[in-house]
């Protein structure tokens, strides 16, 4: 702790922030064309060497906020009173800019009429990566009805809990079997006219939430103890994602294809997924025993942590443009990649600190 700050999860922000940023920099290099399009294998093996590793990025955000706010400390109503603040305002305003404004070479197309009118029931596929502060609303929505659970359960009960929930990431694999055995990718109770079957309430996000409450209350280990669990399990993790993707795209190149195949490829992907889970809990495991706090964390790390929802919900103003920049310079894939990640994170970062300063700044960063 420093200054009442749970250090740890200040770095984990930030780099979780990079993750994210450079998962979106990979796109171009795998979707495109007719829905998937892979311009030669140089192009998909750094699609899968990178973007294997990245995907827990997001769960990574679940469980930091979790660590922190569950079970909740509290009343609901506070609680939902600074949600929405930080978190529900500051979306309504960029869905809003992003519905008005279009990104760089994205006019073509852009109907602002039909964007607003988008917004009365989702986000705009103009800013699909909003997609994700939904799904915390909902997470935050569960919050206080798990809170008297989490906090009277006992240890065995949340095990148990967690290896059901673990049972549940296999399903977009078991889909895919059903698939191929009986035609239908739907397994326990799924069907066409129903879609909550009987792994349907145990299954999602809300497993990231238990494992970090799980993890803060018993899970006090040495270096050597973290690094023996953690680093096993991010190589078995990072081995289902990368794999299973590199299997899915065809032996020919260029690959251009619908985005059925991309769909396919991405099932290792899921955020829900084994593989990504996997390494999102091993990551977690070995962030949590940084506890540095000198002049970097309180002159860098913190205030960009403090910012870092709000260069999420900008950054892809700045990533169409510098990554349309940056791949004129003839660079090589992952050079291409990582230097319009940096230059992204870097402007977002300055524009977010800038905008926090500002009277308003709280509803537009959070």
């Amino acid at each position: 702790m420093s200054n009442n700050r749970v250090v740890f999860l200040d770095y984990l922000r930030i780099v979780a922030c990079f993750m994210v940023i450079l998962v979106h920099a990979c796109e171009p290099f795998y979707l495109g064309g007719e829905g998937t399009y892979i311009a030669n294998s140089y192009d998909a093996f750094w699609v899968t060497i990178f973007d294997s590793a990245l995907r827990c990025a997001v769960p990574l955000f679940i469980m930091t906020s979790s660590y922190l706010l569950f079970p909740l400390k509290v009343e609901t109503a506070d609680f939902f009173r600074r949600r929405v603040v930080r978190v529900v305002v500051p979306l309504a305003v960029w869905s809003i800019i992003y519905a008005l404004v279009p990104m760089w070479g994205c006019s073509e197309g852009f109907d602002v009429m039909s964007n607003i009118k988008n917004l009365l029931l989702n986000f705009n596929m103009h800013s699909g990566h909003l997609w994700f502060v939904y799904m915390l609303i909902g997470v935050y929505i569960l919050m206080p009805l798990l809170s008297p659970w989490v906090e009277k359960v006992s240890k065995r009960g949340e095990q148990i809990f967690i290896a059901a929930w673990a049972f549940t990431t296999l399903v977009p694999f078991l889909n895919q079997a059903a698939l191929a055995l009986y035609g239908r990718a739907e397994v326990y109770g799924v069907a066409n006219w129903n879609e909550f079957g009987s792994l349907y309430y145990i299954s999602g996000f809300i497993g990231y939430v238990v494992v970090a409450h799980y993890i803060r209350k018993y899970v006090d280990w040495s270096w050597r103890k973290t690094l023996a669990v953690a680093v096993p399990m991010w190589i078995v993790g990072y081995a289902i994602a990368a794999v299973w993707f590199w299997k899915q795209i065809p032996a020919e190149y260029p690959v251009n294809q619908s985005i059925d195949l991309a769909v396919l490829m991405e099932q290792s992907w899921r955020f829900c997924s084994t593989g990504v889970a996997m390494t999102a809990i091993a990551v977690f495991l070995v962030f949590k025993k940084i506890n540095c706090s000198g002049w970097f964390y309180d002159k860098v790390v913190l205030p960009v942590s403090k910012v870092s929802y709000g260069m999420y919900l900008m950054h892809m103003f700045a990533l169409v443009a510098i990554l349309s920049y940056v791949s004129t310079w003839g660079l090589a894939t992952p050079w291409t990649m990582l230097i319009s990640t940096a230059l992204t994170y870097v402007v977002c970062a300055v524009v977010a600190l800038v905008i926090s300063k500002l009277p308003f700044g709280k509803y537009v960063v959070g």
